[in-house]
């Protein structure tokens, strides 16, 4: 979902990808590398991102992921599922002896 998130603001390459994950998340969040790759390949035959090659900032050739429809659809029923499941455990979290 991060990932998806991360990409759904612009397309980026893969580090740029981690970048965007620690900034969004106030630096509390990172994936690691060995993590990312493989989840962005999976991502990617699954179709909800696409790749192409491009320059990156500091002229080398990096591969550019890009959010499909599909993997749009695909964040907003995660999106909505994160909530749902925050919700219930912020509640459960929330429970006074008297409620139970």
């Amino acid at each position: 979902m991060l990932i998806l998130k991360a990409v759904s603001l612009a397309p980026l390459h893969g580090y740029g990808i981690l970048l965007r994950i620690q900034q969004i998340s106030g630096d509390v969040l990172s994936v690691p590398e060995g993590s990312l790759y493989p989840a962005l390949y999976r991502l990617v035959a699954q179709r909800f991102l696409t790749a192409h090659w491009g320059q990156s900032e500091n002229n080398r050739r990096a591969r550019y992921y890009s959010l499909t429809k599909k993997g749009s659809a695909q964040l907003r029923k995660e999106s909505v599922a994160w909530n749902e499941m925050a919700a219930a455990i912020a509640a459960a979290l929330d429970a006074r002896p008297e409620e139970v």
